[in-house]
């Protein structure tokens, strides 16, 4: 099965992986893992101003600092994962490359939130399950 884990570096994120381990079924060396995070943009006046080499490297660091823990904690466990991220609003490209990439299935954290919040604020899972045909598995 191919499995795309999307992170944000979270608590939540370290719920989801700890749920995954106690899960054969899900967690097994011959499932194909991919750990996805979004960078969101910053705004075009913040960006011109840094300029574009020091905001290639920001987004490089700042995806780094959440896909690093996460590949680690998947090699202690006998996962060789790989990892990607892109840069952009984080429901609607998780759900995008999802689609793109043909993932069998998309693993991620949930913050928990009211259907109160999710209507006033949005919400990263709601927009994925909007936006996306590939089964969903919510952790909270």
């Amino acid at each position: 099965m191919k499995i795309l884990l999307a992170v944000d570096g979270s608590p939540y994120t370290k719920k989801m992986l700890a749920y995954l381990t106690t899960h054969d079924e899900l967690f097994s060396p011959g499932n194909e893992y991919i750990v996805f995070t979004v960078q969101p943009l910053i705004p075009a006046r913040a960006r011109a101003a840094v300029g574009k080499q020091i905001m290639d490297k920001y987004y490089v660091d700042e995806a780094e600092k959440v896909l690093a823990p996460v590949t680690k904690f998947l090699l202690r466990h006998g996962i060789d994962a790989k990892s990607e991220w892109k840069v952009g609003h984080a429901g609607e490209s998780i759900a995008q490359f999802a689609e793109s990439a043909e993932f069998d299935m998309i693993i991620m954290g949930s913050h928990g939130h009211g259907t109160l919040v999710n209507l006033v604020m949005g919400s990263v899972a709601t927009e994925v399950l909007a936006h996306c045909k590939v089964p969903v598995l919510l952790v909270r």
